[in-house]
C-alpha cells in the first residue's frame, strides 16, 4: 500500500480526480447561475455557441493535440527535432487562428445567423470572438507541449486554475448582462488560459526563444495530418450536428425546449466526465500496447466488469433523485427536464458500454473504419432525431440519442467480435 501511494500514477490520478471533482462543481455553479439569470431560453442559446465553440476548436488546433503530445514525447530529447517541431506547430496554428479571426469578425452577422437564428442580435460576441481565438488555440498547444513533456500535474494546474478563472469571468459578467454576458464569458474565458499556461511552459522549455530562432518544417505537418482526420470528424461534425438538432428543436418547438434538452445534455457531461477520463487515462494505453486479440480481450472485460456495473448503480440513483437534482442545479422552470432523464441515461449506459470498443480506433489508429462508423451514428442520430421529435416532442431527441448509441454499440460489437468474445 506504501508503494502503491507513493508511486507517480497515484499521485497523479488523485489530483486529476480532484481537477474533475473541481471542474464538475464549477459547472454546478455555473449551471445555477445560467438558470437563475438567463433560463432556458437562454441555456439553449448558451449550448448553441458552447458547440460552434468546440467545433472551431478542432479545426483551429487542426486536430493536432494528440498527435503534438505523441510527438513531443518521442523527440524531446532530441533539441534541434523538438525545436523544429516546436516552431512548425506554433507557426502553422497560429497563422490558421488568424485566417479564422478574420472571418470570424467580418462575416459576424453571417455567423450570428447561423448559430443563433434570425431573432437574436449577438455580432459582438462574434468580433469577441475573433480576437481571444489566436490566444486560445496558443494556450491549447502549450498545454499539448507539456502533455508532451510529462508534466501532467502542471497540465492538470493549468485545467484547474483555468476553470476557476472561468467561473469568476461567468460570475461576473452573467450577473450583470445576463444572457450576453453568459455568452460573452463563454467565449473569454478559454483565452485567458494563455497566461496561465505561459507561465508554467516558460518553467519547463522556453518555447519563445526557441519560436525566435529556428526553421520550419513541413515533414511534421504530414506526420501530423493522420490525427486530424479523426479529430476533425469527431470533434466538429459532432457538435455542428447538436447544433442543427437543437436549431430544428428552436424551429419545430421552441427555444424553451431546447433550453430543457441543453440542461439535460449538461447534467450528462458531468458524470460522464469520471469515464471518459478513466478511458483515456487508463485503459486507451493500454489498448495501444495490447499485442493480440486476448489481451484485447482482457482489457475489454476489465472495463465491462468493473467499470460498467458502478456506472449503472450510479446513474439509477440520479434517475430515482432526479427531482431533488434540477431543484439544485437549476430552478422550478425547469422541472420539465425530468421527463428526459430515463432516455438520456439509458442512452449514456449505451454510450459508456460502445466508448471502450471505439477507443480501440484510436489505440490501433484505424482511421478509415472510425470515420465510417462516426459519419453513419452521426447521420442516423440526426434524422432519427427529426423524426420522433414530430410523434414524441423534446422526449423523441433522447429517445433518438439513446436508440443511436444502441445501434452503434452493436455495429462496433460486430466489428470487433474477434477481440470481444
Amino acid at each position: 500500500m506504501k508503494k502503491i501511494y507513493k508511486s507517480q500514477l497515484f499521485k497523479i490520478s488523485s489530483l486529476n480526480s480532484l481537477s474533475i471533482i473541481l471542474k464538475i462543481g464549477i459547472g454546478l455553479v455555473t449551471s445555477k447561475l445560467l438558470a437563475v439569470f438567463v433560463g432556458p431560453s437562454g441555456m439553449a442559446l448558451v449550448g448553441n455557441l458552447r458547440n460552434f465553440m468546440s467545433s472551431l476548436e478542432t479545426v483551429s488546433t487542426l486536430g493536432f493535440q494528440n498527435g503534438i503530445v505523441k510527438y513531443v514525447a518521442e523527440i524531446q530529447k532530441d533539441k534541434l527535432q523538438l525545436q523544429k517541431f516546436i516552431f512548425t506547430v506554433f507557426i502553422s496554428l497560429l497563422i490558421v487562428a488568424l485566417l479564422l479571426s478574420g472571418m470570424l469578425y467580418f462575416f459576424a452577422v453571417f455567423w450570428n445567423q447561423k448559430i443563433f437564428g434570425h431573432d437574436f442580435e449577438y455580432n459582438f460576441i462574434f468580433k469577441a470572438l475573433s480576437l481571444a481565438l489566436p490566444w486560445y488555440t496558443v494556450s491549447i498547444f502549450l498545454v499539448s507541449v507539456l502533455n508532451g513533456l510529462g508534466c501532467f500535474k502542471k497540465v492538470i494546474w493549468i485545467n484547474s486554475i483555468g476553470n476557476t478563472i472561468g467561473l469568476l469571468v461567468s460570475i461576473a459578467l452573467i450577473s450583470e448582462y445576463r444572457t450576453f454576458g453568459a455568452l460573452l464569458s463563454i467565449v473569454i474565458s478559454p483565452a485567458l488560459l494563455f497566461f496561465v499556461a505561459c507561465y508554467f511552459v516558460n518553467r519547463e522549455i522556453p518555447v519563445f526563444k526557441i519560436i525566435k530562432s529556428t526553421s520550419f518544417d513541413f515533414s511534421f505537418i504530414r506526420k501530423l495530418s493522420s490525427y486530424s482526420l479523426m479529430a476533425l470528424v469527431s470533434s466538429v461534425l459532432g457538435p455542428l450536428v447538436f447544433l442543427m438538432v437543437r436549431n430544428n428543436i428552436i424551429q419545430t418547438l421552441d427555444i424553451n425546449q431546447a433550453g430543457f434538452w441543453e440542461t439535460m445534455t449538461r447534467i450528462s457531461a458531468y458524470y460522464m466526465l469520471f469515464v471518459s477520463t478513466i478511458l483515456t487515462v487508463y485503459f486507451l494505453p493500454k489498448l495501444s500496447v495490447s499485442k493480440d486479440n486476448q489481451e484485447t480481450k482482457t482489457i475489454f472485460w476489465s472495463y465491462y466488469k468493473g467499470i460498467l456495473p458502478v456506472f449503472v448503480f450510479g446513474v439509477t440513483i440520479i434517475y430515482f433523485a432526479r427531482f431533488f437534482i434540477i431543484k439544485l442545479l437549476f430552478t422550478k422552470s425547469f422541472l420539465q427536464v425530468e421527463t428526459l432523464f430515463f432516455w438520456q441515461l439509458l442512452g449514456d449506459v449505451l454510450k459508456v458500454a460502445s466508448l471502450i470498443l471505439g477507443y480501440q480506433f484510436f489505440a490501433k489508429r484505424l482511421t478509415v473504419a472510425f470515420i465510417i462508423s462516426e459519419l453513419a451514428s452521426l447521420a442516423l442520430f440526426y434524422f432519427l432525431s427529426d423524426y420522433l421529435m414530430g410523434l414524441y416532442g423534446i422526449q423523441g431527441i433522447v429517445m433518438a440519442q439513446a436508440f443511436d448509441n444502441f445501434v452503434y454499440l452493436l455495429i462496433l460489437a460486430i466489428y470487433f467480435r474477434k477481440s470481444l468474445f
